[in-house]
């Protein structure tokens, strides 16, 4: 993990810890690189409840609840964290689904993608375009992630 993940995460932990806060992913095109990020994060075992990888789009429907007709759109994103957050009852929880490329889908260009954070009943969105190869749009995605959680704590 880069210097800059592992700073973000020890101020997740802390923030999450301090407040009492248990945090959730649900990682579509990530594929278990933000949980990944979370469980070494300090005294993990007291914050991070746990992720879902919702790769197959059946898994994102039936065990995460997504209803949108596309899992590419900002709904999925909202859909993912909101599910997750229920499932693993989560304080916070993130959700990322996007195009990791190299091909686009659905008419996207490769390196977008779709993000959300759930705290309570409030949700923030993000979409952003990345680029680079697969392996590069994911280690964008994970950073920008991270913030995200960062700032929902904050």
């Amino acid at each position: 993990m880069s210097h800059d993940l592992d700073q973000l995460t020890t101020e997740i932990a802390a923030l999450a810890r301090q407040r009492g806060i248990l945090v959730a992913a649900a990682e579509s095109l990530t594929s278990g690189a933000i949980s990944s990020a979370f469980g070494r994060g300090e005294r993990a075992s007291e914050w991070f409840a746990g992720g879902v990888v919702a790769y197959a789009e059946r898994v994102k429907r039936d065990v995460l609840g997504v209803t949108a007709t596309s899992v590419l759109t900002p709904q999925c994103a909202r859909e993912l964290a909101t599910g997750v957050a229920r499932l693993l009852a989560a304080d916070v929880a993130v959700a990322v689904t996007g195009v990791g490329g190299p091909d686009p889908e659905e008419g996207l260009p490769p390196g977008t993608v779709y993000a959300a954070v759930t705290a309570g009943d409030d949700v923030t969105e993000a979409v952003w375009r990345f680029d680079g190869d697969p392996s590069a749009v994911v280690e964008q995605t994970v950073r920008a992630a991270l913030e995200l959680v960062r700032s929902a704590l904050t």
